[in-house]
């Protein structure tokens, strides 16, 4: 138990230790060290503003593996979580805590049969991992007490508030006893958050955490500057030129995840589409087949793609900008690992210059302008891979039972004309030039909103008309522009 010294001394139980060793946890993260101390000894109401990756469920799953008593005739605990699949993740973290332990732990969402969840309500649940709308159902139903919890958990508090469950949480909360302790995670923060605290939290505290990693050192982060219309183009020429890909495709609307994903899929890539409109069955086959690298890419809104947690991801396609810096650190911290990295690849149109401007500023991180491939470079790209494939095939020496057909062959034809016409059989498609189009070239302006003219792409054109503050002040024209991006941005 070495490993986990620095655990022991958060007062963990030696059962608790046991199950964590075989998680392979090693050392707290810091909201694990600073928060697991609190709710075991004190027990108080809090409100943790932390990023995704920050290792915030074992930050409250820990403690409720310690409280949780064994055979009560009550619920003692409730999660409430934005989506079906970050409620399931939630639970198997808990359940893995609880081992030792006869805790019954049930997960109820939409879409699931109203029969298999009333099945589990009618046994005792310890524990129940929600998503709002059906914990409403149910408590409009009378099929569930809430009033004598002794946690209440909000996970994902910002992405719910996106969501529309503001008046949902309110009507849960005024169905709980008033002696629990709340505790409410958010990425964000908020005003509407806070005012769910000053109502119906007591004495709660705000912590805020942010994670030692920083994103930079586990991310390459680039962006490149290209017209709406080539966005697919060059979102196909990233994917051919990395044969290892798999990545997931955030996109604004569920009508852009349908565009892109059927444009993809028809140009012949693995791909699926994720969004609400989608049923729940068939978003569990989406995610399973994703899951296991069946589909290489997935398209999906910020929402549908929270609680997806999957390994090996090499890329994270920004297809549009998010809405705020904060969505954007919560796309790329999505596929966080502690010893892995990926690149991070934001489409920035022209329209969008001074917001990704803005985005680097206030996150504080180098994202860098990079070129997009031209075709030539995706051709060599995929030459290579061809080399390898025959390469691993001659070293596995797996091609012996062919060997009698390819003498025949060779007894009517050169080898150059042999190995060529197999290549146009095998890659005619992926070897065709005449697949890719032209991307039009776009100026990037984004140096003119960076403070530090060193951090971005110099346009020495641009700068030369803009640099001088005295030019720039005759301007009308632009000087209306400038103060016009203020304005837009002020709400950051």
């Amino acid at each position: 138990m070495t490993k986990l010294q620095e655990f022991k001394k958060l007062w963990i139980s030696e059962k608790t230790l046991n199950c964590l060793e075989k998680k392979w946890f090693q050392t707290p993260s810091p909201i694990q060290e600073k928060v697991i101390p609190l709710l075991l000894k004190w027990g108080i109401n809090l409100i943790w503003q932390a990023a995704t990756g920050t290792g915030k469920t074992a930050a409250f799953g820990v403690p409720l593996a310690e409280k949780i008593t064994e055979h009560q005739n009550f619920t003692q605990s409730i999660i409430l979580t934005p989506t079906r699949e970050l409620a399931i993740q939630v639970a198997d973290e808990i359940r893995s805590f609880l081992e030792n332990k006869n805790i019954n732990i049930v997960t109820i969402y939409g879409w699931q049969s109203y029969e298999i969840q009333l099945r589990e309500l009618k046994k005792w649940a310890d524990i129940i991992v929600w998503t709002p709308g059906r914990i409403i159902d149910h408590l409009d139903r009378g099929r569930i007490k809430l009033d004598k919890i002794q946690y209440m958990i909000l996970d994902e508090a910002d992405e719910m508030l996106n969501m529309w469950f503001i008046d949902d949480i309110k009507k849960i909360l005024e169905h709980t006893n008033d002696n629990k302790n709340t505790l409410l995670f958010s990425a964000t923060m908020p005003k509407e958050i806070i005012n769910v605290a000053k109502k119906y939290m007591w004495n709660y505290e705000i912590i805020s955490i942010k994670s030692e990693q920083n994103t930079t050192t586990q991310t390459e982060q680039l962006y490149f500057n290209i017209q709406r219309k080539d966005k697919l183009e060059a979102l196909c020429r990233i994917v051919d030129t990395e044969p290892d890909f798999f990545g997931i495709v955030f996109c604004k609307t569920k009508s852009d995840v349908d565009d892109v994903s059927s444009k993809l899929l028809h140009k012949g890539y693995s791909v699926d589409g994720l969004h609400w409109d989608i049923i729940q069955s068939q978003r569990e086959r989406i995610i399973q087949k994703f899951k296991s690298k069946k589909t290489k890419i997935l398209v999906a809104t910020d929402v549908a793609a929270r609680g997806i947690d999957v390994d090996g991801i090499t890329h994270v396609i920004n297809y549009c900008l998010p809405q705020n810096p904060d969505a954007y650190i919560h796309r790329v911290w999505r596929t966080w690992r502690a010893d892995k990295k990926w690149v991070a690849i934001t489409f920035v149109s022209p329209s969008e210059v001074k917001k990704l401007a803005f985005f680097k500023k206030i996150t504080k991180t180098d994202i860098k302008l990079q070129k997009i491939p031209n075709i030539e470079d995706v051709l060599k790209s995929k030459k290579t891979w061809v080399l390898k494939q025959i390469d691993s095939t001659i070293t596995n020496n797996s091609y012996q039972k062919q060997i009698p057909l390819a003498q025949e062959i060779l007894e009517k034809h050169s080898p150059e004309s042999i190995v060529a016409a197999l290549l146009e059989l095998k890659y005619e498609n992926e070897l065709n030039k005449t697949k890719y189009k032209e991307i039009e070239t776009t100026k990037n302006r984004i140096s003119f909103y960076n403070k530090n003219k060193n951090s971005g792409y110099k346009s020495s054109k641009y700068n030369k008309k803009f640099d001088d503050k005295k030019k720039y002040e005759r301007q009308d024209k632009s000087k209306s522009y400038h103060k016009g991006w203020k304005r837009k941005y002020k709400k950051y």
